[in-house]
């Protein structure tokens, strides 16, 4: 849109210096055809393009300069796609003489009927607005009375003693754009506006309205002062665009020279970001159901290459937000600082519907067999090299997918590739969690750093929300902290190390019942110990665990329970994404749960837990049980009969036969 600007503006000013110049340089009994040849030479002479005027053509040079033409066209640069830049229906225009000697122009008529105007930029990046001859580089140059008229001035009201425009007006113009480096072109349709300028001190104005992209745009100028603007004075303006995909209004000061300074209030009003997007020609096609309504309200200031934005109130679809924006672009790498308060963040209205799988249609559950393997792509770290910042969050509330998280505060620092983000504050599912992320992309292999600690977390709507899974109960502690360095995901993956460790209390095990396994381990599974009617409780379980290249390995899981108590041990192939196992449920005679022992003599039957994470396989370590019996089989058999005996006796229904249960544990 620069561009677009300077070129009309070199344009419309080189047209008004030759038109200024005419009444010094062509006498006034001179015929018309020799006013139009002397018109077009001088136009040559200035940019060393040819200017025709193919019909009628009308000039007066006192009292005052008027001309009316028609078919008016101007030649384009060699090699441009159209062979002409401009081309002009109607050109009428009335300039008063007298002023012109004291440096005053005074245009009582300027009217541009069905402009045509084609600015385009070469293969080689040369714009056709920079004409060549006597005012190269677009100073088109006139000698009037001995002075230098050049007509595309640099920004300033020296050359002018005073302007003043009475009726100025474009009517049903077009304006195209085109770069054939990159292929980009643009155009504008029914350019249709009316400038207000009685002179340089006074209030000005514009007002007009174009087509782009069959959306009409409405716009509205006003500032105090031309002259003060042109000296680098502050000048307040006010600046309204209206158009169904977007409105913007700007009030307040600007500062031209000797630098850009900017300083006022902003209010945009967008009724939908995704209609805006497929408008501008960036369609959003990521399927999610936001990018809806926007507005937002808020202070602007531009100083040398800084940019603010405060106070700012932003609304986007369901959600409201006050924050602030700064940016520094005076180095090669910008800093962006800032902060915002939402409250309440819904990331399911961005995201895509879930994708179908492919057995789905076949009656196939969706999410059935393996998940896609890791990624071998290298990791792209450039984001994290084009800005350095320094940026605080906080969310009253966040959804994400069917997991609830309450008030959240997120710190984030990014500094030359290194990326630190610190979690200060975490409400999930009845407790609270901080964490710290640390991105190192200073060398060319990424490392990365993760903790996270959560405290009194019911864990049963947590996993259901999170993964589906309705497997545990009780209030959860965890503890992990983890890194990991690679040039890829899957070298990410194979390099992790860490630790952590897990407590949950006053909980069950769903699916799943280790004691009636421990009783029947020999015909378990047809006895109905596992099934969603199954479960088994339990007053604590414990566990840590340690991660080394991948490798995620447990050897002191302990579940606590009455009447039971369970231990494990095995590893995590976390780049196979598979599990192996074993844990050793012992039925004791014994109600303590929270806090009691844990080897409390009883019957023990291992339970092996085998196979990918999605098709975990569930069975009773029966060679394991052959084994201990055949080491001392006196001693298991009164295990045995003692622990039943106990069971009877801290609660049992009265009617355990130990005979007939041993006979059930161990077969005839």
């Amino acid at each position: 849109m620069k561009k677009l600007l300077i070129g009309i503006a070199g344009l419309v000013l080189l047209l008004l210096a030759v038109l200024a110049a005419a009444p010094f340089v062509l006498p006034a009994l001179i015929p018309v055809e020799t006013y139009k040849q002397q018109i077009a030479e001088g136009v040559r002479q200035a940019t060393g393009r040819e200017l025709t005027i193919a019909g009628d053509f009308k000039l007066s040079v006192l009292p005052r300069l008027e001309l009316a033409a028609e078919e008016v066209a101007f030649a384009n640069a060699p090699g441009a796609r159209d062979p002409q830049m401009l081309t002009l229906n109607q050109l009428l225009v009335r300039l008063q003489v007298l002023p012109l000697l004291f440096g005053e122009v005074k245009v009582d008529r300027f009217v541009l009927v069905q402009p045509v105007i084609h600015l385009e930029v070469d293969k080689k990046g040369e714009a056709n607005w920079q004409f060549e001859g006597a005012g190269a580089a677009g100073q088109a140059e006139v000698q009037t009375a001995g002075e230098t008229v050049q007509g595309a001035p640099a920004a300033g009201a020296g050359m002018l003693q005073e302007l003043s425009l009475g009726e100025v007006r474009l009517e049903r113009g077009r304006l195209s754009y085109s770069d054939l480096r990159g292929g980009q072109s643009e155009q504008l349709d029914d350019i249709n506006l009316e400038l207000s300028l009685p002179d340089l001190a006074s209030p000005f104005g514009a007002e007009g309205s174009l087509i782009w992209r069959g959306e009409r745009l409405a716009l509205e100028l006003e500032g105090d002062s031309l002259r003060s603007l042109l000296d680098g004075a502050a000048t307040r303006l006010a600046l309204g665009l209206k158009s169904d995909p977007v409105s913007l209004e700007y009030t307040g000061q600007v500062i031209l020279a000797p630098a850009l300074d900017v300083g006022g209030e902003v209010d945009l009003d967008v009724p939908s970001i995704r209609a805006l997007a497929a408008w501008t020609g960036n369609p959003l096609e990521d399927g999610g159901r936001g990018l809806g309504p926007l507005k937002i309200k808020g202070d602007v200031a531009v100083t040398e290459g800084v940019y603010a934005f405060t106070g700012a109130e932003i609304t986007l679809d369901n959600m409201f937000a006050i924050g602030n924006l700064t940016a520094d672009t005076r180095s090669a790498r910008p800093y962006f600082k800032g902060g915002l308060d939402l409250d309440q963040l819904d990331l399911n209205t961005y995201l895509p519907p879930p994708a179908a799988e492919e057995g789905e249609a076949s009656g196939k559950a969706a999410g059935e067999g393996p998940p896609p393997d890791w990624s071998d792509e290298p990791l792209d770290l450039a984001a994290l090299h084009a800005v350095n910042a320094d940026f605080d969050l906080s969310v009253g509330a966040i959804k994400v997918q069917d997991i609830k998280i309450g008030r959240s505060a997120l710190s984030i620092s990014l500094k030359d590739g290194l990326l630190v983000s610190d979690l200060a504050e975490l409400a999930l599912y009845g407790g609270t969690g901080k964490g710290r992320i640390q991105v190192d992309a200073r060398k060319k292999v990424l490392a990365v750093e993760k903790s996270l600690t959560l405290t009194d977390v019911e864990a049963e709507p947590l996993l259901v929300d999170a993964a589906g899974l309705e497997r545990l109960q009780g209030t959860g502690n965890f503890e992990i902290a983890v890194q990991a360095q690679g040039r890829s995901q899957r070298e990410m993956v194979e390099a992790l190390s860490g630790q952590g460790a897990i407590k949950f209390t006053d909980g069950a095990i769903k699916g799943l019942n280790l004691a009636a396994m421990a009783r029947n381990p020999g015909d378990a599974l047809m006895r109905g110990a596992t099934g969603d009617d199954q479960k088994t409780d339990f007053a604590e379980l414990t566990g840590s665990f340690r991660i080394k290249k991948g490798q995620l390995r447990n050897k002191d899981l302990l579940m606590l329970s009455p009447l039971l108590r369970v231990t494990g041990e095995g590893k995590a192939d976390i780049p196979a994404r598979s599990l192996d196992y074993r844990i050793q449920p012992k039925l004791v005679g014994s109600l303590e749960g929270q806090g009691g022992a844990s080897d409390v003599t009883g019957i023990a039957v291992p339970i092996l837990i085998e196979g990918p994470w999605q098709d975990l396989s569930y069975r009773p370590d029966t060679g394991a049980i052959v084994e201990e019996i055949a080491r001392d089989p006196a001693k298991a058999a009164e295990d045995a009969k003692q622990t039943l005996k106990k069971l009877k006796k801290s609660g049992g229904d009265g009617k355990i036969d130990p005979k007939k249960a041993l006979k059930n544990l161990f077969g005839d």
